[in-house]
Order: structure tokens, then sequence, then C-alpha cells
């Protein structure tokens, strides 16, 4: 009988977390831009402003925050939405139906970013503490030390600030993510044009990741600003209410830069994950 192999629960974690390394970068110029109050400067201005006062290896500044978060956030949506979804079409010679993936994705990223909700925190404060005064740096020495400070001197409920939103934007990019790669996929491959290889992993990640920074966009800003706030937010909807005073654009300040590096991150996660299921995966006879 041929043979195939399905992901083991970890590999979303272990993916995304190497595609994390390569985009890291664009991810803090995306923090900056978002908790700036009024367009001061652009992606390019940001980040040659970063490497001059601080270095190059400042554009870094919170990687392991940014790692920690991957290993709970992703790696739990990518485990139950490809258990479920395996599960679900085991015995069958038919994809699930565009709906399902929609809503395995909505279940899978929502409960990704309640997990990973203090370690999202906490990258963001990393990232963002060098343009603090010096006297209001929280000068966190890497992730573990972020989130034990957090819970020490703010209690454990600060660690989940914000989780309502990073939980609704978890379910948003991962619809856009996942399930939109699963679907772009299926629609690349039945063109007869291309077989399972990398180029179809690349033409339908970078379809799926242009569908997430859409959908998800104005929720990330409002949840960088909530994460970033030193009280000056009452809750979700005044956070909008203040940020629509900067004008509508204000929902999509550096969409660019997020588009930039979610993009990439989309495509090498699935390039990365297709590539450990394939060579480490599990066996499944079809």
């Amino acid at each position: 009988m041929p043979e195939k192999r399905e992901s083991r629960w970890y590999f979303g974690g272990l993916a995304s977390s190497g595609a994390a390394c390569c985009t890291h970068p664009l991810d803090l110029l995306k923090v900056h831009l978002q908790t700036q109050q009024k367009l001061k400067m652009r992606m390019t201005g940001m980040a040659i402003r970063v490497v001059q006062t601080d270095g190059f290896l400042a554009l870094y500044n919170g990687l392991s925050a940014s790692l920690c978060r991957q290993m709970t956030y992703s790696l739990t949506r990518f485990a139950i939405y490809d258990t479920i979804r395996d599960w679900q079409a085991k015995g069958k010679h038919e994809p699930l139906p565009f709906y399902k993936k929609v809503l395995l994705g909505s279940l899978g990223g929502f409960a990704g970013g309640l997990v990973g909700t203090p370690a999202d925190m906490v990258n963001v404060r990393m990232q963002n503490d060098m343009k603090l005064p010096l006297n209001q740096r929280r000068n966190y020495s890497h992730a573990l030390d972020g989130l034990i400070r957090v819970a020490r001197e703010e209690g454990l409920k600060k660690l989940f600030s914000g989780a309502s939103m990073a939980s609704t934007r978890g379910a948003l990019v991962t619809v856009g993510q996942l399930s939109c790669y699963d679907q772009a996929k299926q629609l690349v491959l039945s063109t007869g044009f291309f077989s399972d290889n990398i180029a179809t992993y690349f033409l339908s990640s970078f379809i799926a990741g242009g569908c997430a920074t859409v959908l998800c966009h104005p929720l990330d800003v409002l949840k960088t600003r909530l994460m970033n706030s030193k009280g000056e937010y009452e809750g979700l909807l005044h956070c909008a209410k203040e940020t629509a005073k900067l004008g509508p654009l204000a929902f999509y300040k550096g969409i660019f830069p997020a588009g930039i590096r979610l993009v990439p991150h989309t495509v090498l996660t699935f390039i990365f994950l297709e590539e450990l299921r394939k060579y480490f995966g599990v066996r499944v006879n079809v």
C-alpha cells in the first residue's frame, strides 16, 4: 500500500521557532512602529535608528521570548489543528470542507493565543524596551526572567493582560495561516501543474500569509498597545477608542512591516513543517 507521513503534534512549534529566528528583526520593527503615538518613522528609518542607537544585535532583542512564545502559542494551535484534522480525515478519501478547517483554525488559534499570552507580553516588552528612557526600562535578561519578574512585581494576573485580544487575534491568524494554507495547497495541487514539493509549499504559504496579515492586523495593533501599556488604557474598548483618535489608518499602522514579517514567517514555517513531516513524520498507510 502507498505510504504517507503525518506531522507529529510538536512539529508546528519547532517549525515556527525556526521561522522566528529568521524573521525576528522584522517583528521587532513592527512592534516599534505600532507603539508610536504619532507617525514619526517608517520601517527603514526605524531599522537605521535601532542599529545606530544600540547596535546590530539590538534587532534580536527579545528573541528568547519570541522562541518561548512560538513553543507555547504556535505549538498549541498547530497541535490542536493538525491532530483533530488528521483524526477527522482518517479513513476518508476527501479532504475536510473549508468551513471545518476554519472552525478548527479558530479553536486552535484561540487556545494557542491564551496559552501564549504571557510569553507574548514579555516579547513585546523586551522588543520595545530600548525606546524607553533609561530609568523606565524593564531590562529583562531573558524570557524566563521576564515571566518571573512580572509575576512577582505585578502579579500573576498581569501575565494574561490582553489575553482576550491575543486569543481573538490567534484565532484569526490561525484561520489565515493554517486553514487557508490547507485550502490553498489543495487548490494548487488540483490544478495538475504542481506536485507535493517546495514550489507548492511556497505558493500556498505565500497566499496564507497574505490572508493572515489582512485578517489580524487591526487586532495586532490593539494587542501590542495593551500589552505595552502602563495603565493608560482601561480595557480593549478604551484602547480602540484612543487608537481611533489617531485616524482609521492607525489600525493598520505598521501593516507593511507586519506583512513583510508575517508572509515570510508563514512561508518559512510551512516549508520547515512540510520538511519535518516528510522526513520525520508518523508513517500512515493509505
